[in-house]
């Protein structure tokens, strides 16, 4: 069937979020609640949030809404009626009744809870109605995260599911994995207990908070949150109302039943209301004592706060074989988490799903885990694990695998799309090889380059890899949520720190001399970004011949935060996308202060709508709605380009002192009213001199490399100053810019970007 209409009954967060997101996919949708006022207000809020649940907001208005008394006619139109109301029962059935009696022939009737189960909620239907009804439970925030289970049970329209499914993954963009319906279905079930196991193991083994979070997340390729910084993130209280469900619903021998009960402790917090972020804090909690932060951990034996500590266990790349082998309590609380997750995940094939790889996607795309329990299992390896493991009688998955020893069961990868994803493609290169920052995936007709750091920050070993895959057609694609943050601060600071600034201007002089590789390279080159493509991360793709953009996207140049300036071509890349302009060719101070304006304040798009405006992104660059399909779009654009010929080299005729006497005023003017402080002027006038062209006159032609020399020179002239090393010192220790220096820095970032930070791809949520 075809979905051409949606009605959302239910205007709170989850319903807000379905009908946003529906508006992002261009189809008409209706949302309905007691009254029109409800509605209107949820789509109001849709239009103000942050971060923003549309991608156009100037599209707003084809959201209709209405209330389900004077309204409820749109059902008769609707192909699919999903219904997200609050949590109860009676109310639920009350709105099936009256769908079911309006709706038309075939529509799909659905509801996004996130734990009552199919058959409770279907159970007044007829069979008939029960066909068509299913749960379709996507997580929070709906635009960013890429789960979506549709759950179904044995009286479903097998069909019907399947087609919608091919709805939700090729017009929504989500991740549709179909399972059974059991307690916390898919995503949750398993989450949920390796929350649980994560913490009550550190009880146990008496860990401190800082320990356990330090382990459980990204050495284990988990959100860096942890356990009870998650914990705090999704609330306490929320947390606890979860695991009473779970232990009404799942049967008393279910090992969950042992995770899931109450600790003093916790119950403790939630009476005192330390719920959380939300509350006076949590397991954490921010001290202030007069202008003095202090964040403070608590003691999980004495229930007493202390200052935080930070925790070094010097293994910050996902290398489980190595973290579970460790001679200390670190690789012990790392194998009894992983092990016991790897049992019970295991434990529930076929029972949630006859797929085991399901249970894998599930928990990278709902909980942002880089490996799910079956490939942690097959990194460690089946010898060591059952070299290792205890007891798993009763366990049919892995009582198969030991009596067959298949070293090799995992086979391919997310079975649950015909789409050919990144994931699926790495397990079928020739040959692969790259370095400590990248690999290189070698095939017969191009090559792919993945980022592997944190944040997929770039360095020389990036660079590195991005040059040498450039002997045939490329494409740079990363399947975690970043395409990349930028240059690695660290990297530079530690030059910096030594005072070898040569070795920074090695780096930034071959970080340039990569990307202009990239784009006059005798090969096509596509960047295939998604997530935070910032900085350098931005100047890599805006330096490739072609651009595969997904639609959640952050987009931008925000180095003067930081208090640096652009250096590897993004300065020079702005110009000359602004000087193709026809304002720029009547009026030739037009480009440099336009990009002064864009560079200076760091502005940041959260869409390719918001990036085309900004020339962040062109209208030619193609945008993706599924992130599986990025892989598929950028081998299209290489087959399109078989006779592809490098461009010709820019060249830039540019103001000089006549457009920096106008940058000057506007630094002026910004400083007098306290915008920005002093050395917010010093990153000023080093950007305005590098867009205007420096020692220059609009009748003197500059080449590329003559504006790669003058973002070198600025560069290097900030990144020798204290006062920007101390802004990157703070950066690199806290995540955050430093505040009462960021006016000086001429730019904030956005309130987007802060809270990107605690979004995909930095904390995983249970929703």
């Amino acid at each position: 069937m075809e979905i051409k209409k949606v009605v959302v009954i239910g205007s709170g967060t989850m319903g807000s979020g379905i009908a946003a997101h529906l508006c992002n996919a261009n189809i008409p949708v209706t949302l309905l609640d007691l009254k029109t006022e409800i509605s209107e207000q949820a789509r109001d809020k849709i239009h103000k949030s942050k971060p923003p649940l549309l991608l156009d907001k100037s599209k707003i208005n084809n959201i209709k809404v209405g209330n389900i008394l004077d309204n409820f006619d749109e059902v008769k139109e609707a192909d699919w009626v999903v219904e997200a109301v609050v949590e109860r029962i009676d109310i639920k059935h009350d709105i099936y009744k009256k769908i079911f009696k309006e709706r038309k022939k075939g529509a799909i009737v659905s509801s996004n809870t996130s734990s009552i189960p199919i058959k409770v909620l279907s159970q007044h239907l007829s069979e008939e109605e029960k066909k068509d009804f299913c749960i379709t439970h996507f997580f929070n925030p709906v635009r960013y995260m890429g789960l979506l289970e549709i759950v179904k049970n044995e009286n479903n329209d097998l069909d019907k599911i399947n087609s919608l499914k091919k709805f939700c993954e090729t017009e929504l963009g989500k991740g549709a994995i179909v399972c059974n319906d059991t307690p916390g279905f898919l995503g949750n079930r398993i989450g949920v207990f390796a929350m649980q196991v994560a913490m009550t193991e550190a009880f146990k083994m008496k860990l401190s908070i800082e320990e356990a979070d330090a382990i459980f997340g990204r050495p284990m390729g988990i959100p860096k949150t942890g356990v009870f910084g998650l914990y705090d993130l999704i609330g306490i209280d929320l947390m606890a109302d979860v695991l009473k469900s779970f232990i009404k619903e799942l049967t008393e021998n279910d090992p969950f039943q042992m995770v899931a009960k109450e600790i003093p402790l916790v119950k403790k917090l939630i009476e005192t209301g330390y719920t959380g972020r939300k509350g006076k804090g949590g397991f954490y909690r921010v001290n202030k004592t007069g202008e003095v932060k202090v964040m403070e951990a608590i003691n999980l034996e004495t229930g007493e706060y202390s200052a935080s500590k930070k925790i070094n266990i010097h293994s910050d790349k996902v290398d489980l074989k190595k973290l579970i082998s460790r001679k200390d309590k670190y690789g012990e609380y790392a194998w009894s988490v992983i092990s016991k997750i790897i049992k019970y995940a295991s434990s529930l094939v076929p029972g949630i799903t006859n797929d085991f790889n399901d249970i894998d996607e599930a928990m990278r795309l709902g909980f942002n885990w880089t490996k799910g329990p079956f490939e942690m299992l097959e990194e460690i390896g089946v010898e060591t694990f059952f070299g290792k493991i205890d007891n798993f009688k009763g366990n049919a998955f892995l009582e198969n695998l030991a009596k067959t020893n298949n070293q090799d069961f995992y086979g391919s990868r997310q079975k649950y799309t015909d789409i050919e994803t990144l994931g699926k493609a790495k397990k079928t290169a020739t040959s692969v090889d790259g370095n400590n920052s990248a690999q290189i995936y070698r095939f017969n007709d191009y090559n792919i380059v993945e980022f592997t750091t944190k944040a997929n920050a770039l360095d020389y070993d990036s660079m590195d890899a991005l040059k040498k895959a450039t002997d045939k057609p490329l494409i740079i694609i990363n399947e975690s949520m970043q395409f990349s943050a930028g240059v690695n601060l660290s990297y530079t600071m530690d030059f910096a720190n030594k005072n070898d600034f040569k070795s920074i201007e090695k780096f930034i002089r071959y970080f340039q001399e990569t990307c202009k590789h990239l784009k006059y390279s005798n090969h096509p080159v596509v960047s295939a970004p998604s997530g935070l493509t910032l900085g350098g991360g931005f100047e890599v793709m805006v330096q490739s011949n072609f651009v595969a953009s997904h639609t959640n996207i952050v987009v931008g140049l925000v180095e003067t935060i930081v208090g640096l300036i652009p250096a590897g071509g993004g300065c020079k890349e702005m110009l000359a996308r602004w000087l193709d302009t026809d304002e720029a060719k009547k009026d030739p101070h037009y480009a440099p202060l336009k990009v002064f304006d864009i560079i200076g304040y760091g502005r940041t798009a959260t869409s390719p709508v918001e990036a085309e405006p900004m020339k962040y992104l062109k209208p030619e660059d193609k945008k993706i709605m599924n992130r599986n399909s990025l892989l598929e779009v950028s081998k299209k654009i290489l087959e399109n380009n078989r006779e592809f010929k490098a461009p010709s080299e820019i060249k830039f005729k540019l103001p000089g002192k006549e457009v920096l006497i106008e940058m000057n005023k506007i630094i002026e003017k910004l400083y007098n009213e306290k915008i920005i402080r002093d050395h917010g002027v010093t990153v000023a006038k080093e950007l305005a001199h590098v867009l205007s062209g420096g020692d220059t006159t609009i009748d003197k032609i500059l080449s590329e490399d003559d504006l790669f020399k003058l973002e070198l020179d600025a560069f290097m002239r900030l990144i020798e100053t204290k006062e920007t090393q101390d802004r990157i010192k703070y950066t690199l220790a806290t995540g955050k810019p430093l505040i009462n220096e960021a006016r000086s820095s001429l730019i904030f970032l956005s309130n987007f970007f802060s809270k990107f930070l605690s979004l995909p791809g930095f904390a995983a949520q249970c929703p």
